[in-house]
Order: C-alpha cells, then structure tokens, then sequence
C-alpha cells in the first residue's frame, strides 16, 4: 500500500510540473530523496519515464480537435490539411532531439543525469525567462497562430528542446518556449506548440523504455505503474487548463523566478548534506 501511494505522489509531481516551465527532471530528484520506490533500479528508471504518458494523454484529449487530421463531412473521409501541415512542423522541431536521443540517449543520462546539470540549468533557464521577457515588453510577437509558424521556425524551435533534451533541469517545456518567445511567437501558440511537442517525444522516449525493460511485470509493479499514469493523467488536465489561461493575462516570469530559487534550493541541500556526511 505505501508503494501504491508513492506512485501516486510521483504521478502528482509529475502532472504539475511536466507542463509548467519549472523542470519535472529537478523536482523529481529532489522528490526521490524523500520518496524512494521500493523497486528495481531498473523499473524505477522506466516508471519515471512512462508515467509521462499520462500526461501526454491528458493533450490528446484537450487538443482532440487540433491534434486529429481526419473528419467526416456527407459520410466521406475528410482530411484537415492544415492539422497535416502542423504535424509535419512537429515532426520537423522533433528531428534534433530524436537523433540526439536515439544515438546518445544512454551516454547523456550517465554524464549530465545528477544535482549539478539539473540546479544549474534551472537557475539558467529562469534567468533567461526574465531576459527575455524583458525584452519582449518591447516588441509585438509575430506569430500568433500555429499556422504562422514556418518550417525554419519550427526547426529552431526543436534546436531548444534538444538542449532540454542533453541537459536535465533544463525543462523541455521551459526550453522551448524560452526559444520560441525569442523567435518572435505569442505566449499562447508557444505554450500549445510545446504541447503538440511532447506528443511524438514522450511517447517515442516511453516506447524506447517499455523496450529496454521488457514486459516482465510482477503484479505490484502494474499497481505502481497505473496508479502513476492515471494520476498524471488527471492532474495534467488541470494543469495545463491552468497554464493556458493564466498566460492570456500574465508572462512567465513567475515560472523564471521559481526556477531560480529551487535551483538554489537544491544546491543548499546537496551541499548540507554532503557536508553533515
């Protein structure tokens, strides 16, 4: 039972801060300190990852509409040429991280997978969000639509998640819209593009874990692993319903702050304990 509500713990972490701009990767650290799974060292590196397919269900669900390519209209198949035209964008932006994943996924995790990568980057990336926030109170965005988003943008754009993607901490959500704010996008279309994002990314990332596991599962491990994805699932939905309306009327600056202080946070912890050990 108390694994059970671990998970669940887990997944709650995971739902609110794999949407927010804050670095799930760092609160999962900090989190694993405090609440570590009696599992396999193995399945506890695969739970991390596949319970993020609760939060990516949670888009598919909100995003159905702007997601789906295909209708009906008089009982003939519609195709939606401009949902096609937006996946090819995706597909474009996911194009950077995937190589990198594909080819180093393992190697990355050994070297930049600790406190130091993770604190470091979540006091950059949030000194970034205040720069460039700054900065953008002087100028219009330039695309306010996924529609106006070009391919070379959309490229640019998958050149900020693939540093998420080599640096923990770094947020892919936060990387991302930090590069897409800095390419002239509105806060909304960069939230939403971010969304679309981690589509294609998580599942390919769960996918690539599901595999180097197996699909051994003893039957507390499935406990552990639905009570993870559905929590995220659920919490996700709050979150993101949160995230898009907040941004209508504020900037990010808030995330960018917060982002500062848990870095320092988790520098002070690891240097306390390291120096009581």
């Amino acid at each position: 039972m108390l694994e059970i509500l671990k998970a669940f713990f887990l997944g709650l972490v995971e739902g609110i801060t794999e949407w927010l701009p804050v670095s799930s990767t760092g609160h999962m650290i900090l989190v694993d300190e405090f609440i570590k799974l009696d599992v396999s060292d193995d399945f506890r590196s695969m739970f991390l990852v596949v319970i993020q397919l609760g939060a990516i269900l949670a888009v598919v669900v909100m995003f159905w509409k702007q997601l789906w390519p295909f209708g009906t209209q008089e009982k003939k198949l519609l195709i939606k040429k401009p949902i096609f035209t937006m996946w090819f964008k995706v597909v474009v932006a996911c194009i950077p991280a995937a190589v990198v994943g594909l080819l180093f996924d393992d190697k990355l995790e050994e070297w930049f997978y600790n406190w130091q990568t993770v604190s470091v980057m979540l006091i950059v990336v949030g000194v970034c969000f205040l720069i460039i926030e700054n900065y953008n109170k002087k100028r219009q965005p330039k695309i306010n639509s996924i529609a106006d988003l070009t391919y070379p943008i959309a490229f640019y754009i998958g050149l900020f998640q693939l540093i998420a993607a080599v640096f923990p901490g770094t947020s892919r959500s936060g990387a991302t819209i930090v590069g897409a704010l800095l390419l002239g996008v509105s806060r909304t279309v960069a939230a939403e593009f971010t969304f679309f994002l981690a589509v294609p990314v998580m599942f390919g990332a769960s996918a690539l874990k599901l595999v180097q596991y197996g699909f051994s599962y003893t039957g507390q491990e499935i406990a552990i692993l639905l009570v993870g994805l559905i929590t995220a699932f659920v919490v996700s939905l709050f979150i993101i319903k949160f995230l898009m309306a907040y941004i209508k009327k504020h900037d990010f600056k808030v995330f960018g702050w917060y982002r500062i202080v848990l870095g320092a946070v988790v520098i002070a912890y690891f240097a306390i304990r390291s120096f009581v050990r």
